[in-house]
């Protein structure tokens, strides 16, 4: 299968797939004790409510006809005992079945959470969150029901099915048949109801991913849309998603309100046609009354569990649908894999070498073409260029985030291919220039809630870096709660919280990706007094637009068209007047001009 095609939300497969559902199954076994004893008391259920009807016959014609009171007595109690049994069977049957379904999505949902984290990013370049978050919630969701009234309680139905064919065909195989000679028109219209019904889910499915993407994007961009006034316009696009969303349930409903009275039709003519046999046969003396009337209430209950099925179905055809896009999640390959043994460093020093990287995020379409250059332990490294001429890339592989396809990248003189990433990312602190704050508090988005760093080490990454003068302020200071993305701070504050985040995981290599270029002048100021303290010690690598603040780097390399066009320092680039002057002189004309 291709990848274009397994990102599609048109997946579209059988009615039902045997290979999807023996992979379903496989999250079942773990509880397959649950799985025996819901079945045996399904047999047990089952066969409960085909009795009634059985006592009913008896008291009708042995106890009301011979006048036999105790008899009647007798009959009224194992009826109500019956009821009671039922009952009782019926809460354990529930509970077990919930439970069983609870646990098989709780074990699907942290895998599918747990894969979805070793992803690479290129899956998140190509895979908007909307659609992620409904594989992980509506997608699971739909195979709960699967799990808990789906699978186990399908022998419900088909076991009472069988029961009332055996108390049927025990009393008057005649009137068993006659019941069953609609069969062949239930039959039909149940294959044409499937077949409608399995397009219809597929389309629900498809429609309801788009309508969470849509959302997700245009609410985590509420303030471009408002800042634009582009409300109304995007609201009409939501109205026509949302549409197409609501036309796809209304066909399954369409479906559903022709099939039921469809059954609930042929289940009258079921019962007139044994009112006139049988009636005739009482008439005959060939029948009793009780015969009869036990097979009204078999007629009415035979079409009960057919109805039941018809909805069984409906579960499994969601569930497949929902198990396609899930499965098609699990099974994606763009994963950045660890070495099988990986190789260790016993003592980092930070150095990092480029040999030869060439790279590109689609195939031939090269952002980074034979990059060579090498820091060594302790120097600050600065990489300037034009947007997009590859210098976040350096970053992303320097991290490993994607894989190269030509050259290498040493960090101490090992392949960060034969490292772990785990092991390789420890060593590494990463400021972006858009800071991504988590719901909580200002001390658990510092030390990500790590048991290595200790509150102590927050404070004094926070004293460092300048964050503690403003944290101190707060009314909480570090439990202060922090809202999504760090709505309630500006955005030199949560600037600030980055940089105290990165230093306080004592980095051997840090990396300022624009770091400061969102912060105010004063915080700026803050930020530099910080660095030449953070810096002492490690290798920095520093991408900035802003030449001002890389003057002093040991090296500074220049970025063009996805190459190295310049190396050396800020004065001898200056002198060489290649692109680096230019860019310089460029931004001194503007500082002119704005009179800064």
């Amino acid at each position: 299968m291709s990848k274009d095609k397994r990102d599609s939300d048109d997946i579209k497969g059988k009615a039902y797939d045997s290979k999807l559902m023996k992979r379903l199954l496989g999250y079942v076994k773990p509880y397959k004790g649950y799985v025996i004893l819901a079945i045996l008391l399904n047999i047990l259920v089952a066969g409960l409510g085909p009795l009634r009807p059985y006592l009913t016959k008896l008291a009708i014609d042995d106890a009301i006809a011979n006048s036999d009171y105790n008899e009647l007595l007798n009959i009224s109690l194992l009826l109500v005992g019956s009821l009671i049994l039922q009952a009782g069977i019926q809460y354990v049957l529930t509970y077990y079945t919930q439970l069983m379904g609870q646990k098989i999505i709780y074990d699907l949902r942290v895998k599918l959470f747990s894969h979805i984290q070793k992803l690479s990013l290129k899956y998140f370049d190509k895979t908007p969150i909307g659609k992620i978050v409904t594989r992980v919630t509506n997608d699971v969701e739909a195979l709960n029901e699967l799990f808990s009234s789906g699978i186990v309680m399908v022998f419900s139905d088909v076991f009472q099915i069988v029961w009332i064919f055996g108390f049927m065909f025990f009393m008057s195989w005649e009137l068993a048949l006659i019941t069953l000679s609609v069969l062949p028109v239930l039959f039909y219209a149940t294959f044409l109801f499937r077949k409608k019904v399995r397009d219809a889910y597929r389309q629900e499915r498809k429609f309801l991913s788009r309508l969470n993407s849509y959302m997700q994007e245009h609410i985590t961009g509420i303030n471009v849309v408002q800042v634009f006034s582009k409300e109304k316009d995007e609201f009409k696009k939501f109205i026509g998603i949302n549409s197409d969303y609501r036309n796809s349930l209304m066909r399954s409903v369409y479906y559903y309100a022709t099939f039921y009275p469809v059954v609930e039709i042929l289940s009258s003519i079921s019962i007139a046609l044994i009112i006139w046999y049988g009636g005739g046969s009482i008439i005959q003396s060939a029948m009793t009354i009780g015969v009869l009337f036990a097979f009204i209430q078999y007629t009415e209950m035979f079409f009960r569990p057919i109805r039941d099925l018809s909805e069984k179905y409906n579960i499994m055809q969601t569930a497949m649908a929902a198990s396609e896009r899930i499965f098609d999640v699990l099974d994606d390959d763009t994963i950045i894999e660890n070495p099988e043994v990986p190789k260790s460093i016993e003592h980092y020093t930070g150095k990092v070498e480029f040999k030869d990287v060439t790279f590109a995020y689609n195939s031939d379409e090269y952002v980074l073409k034979n990059i060579s250059f090498e820091i060594n332990p302790g120097e600050t490294v600065a990489i300037v260029g034009a947007t997009g001429a590859g210098k976040t890339s350096i970053i992303s592989l320097l991290t490993r985030f994607y894989d190269i396809q030509k050259g290498e990248i040493l960090v101490d003189g090992i392949n960060i291919k034969e490292l772990s990433k785990d092991e390789l990312r420890k060593r590494i602190s990463v400021v972006l220039q858009d800071v991504f704050l988590f719901s909580g508090d200002i001390q658990s988005n510092i030390g990500l809630n790590s048991e290595e760093i200790t509150y102590d080490k927050i404070v004094e990454s926070a004293k460092i870096v300048g964050a503690d003068r403003f944290i101190q302020q707060l009314p909480n200071k570090y439990n202060e709660e922090v809202k999504e993305k760090g709505a309630t701070l500006s955005v030199g504050q949560k600037q600030l919280i980055s940089f105290a985040r990165a230093l306080a995981f004592n980095p051997q290599i840090l990396i300022l990706d624009e770091a400061t270029s969102s912060i105010d002048t004063e915080t700026e100021i803050l930020i530099k007094q910080a660095i030449e303290k953070l810096l002492v010690g490690r290798t920095s690598i520093v991408i900035a637009h802003r030449l001002s603040t890389i003057q002093n780097a040991d090296k500074i390399i220049v970025m063009h068209k996805g190459e190295i066009r310049e190396i050396g320092t800020h004065q001898n680039l200056l002198a060489k007047k290649g692109i680096y002057y230019k860019l310089y002189q460029l931004q001194y004309k503007e500082q002119e001009l704005s009179g800064v």
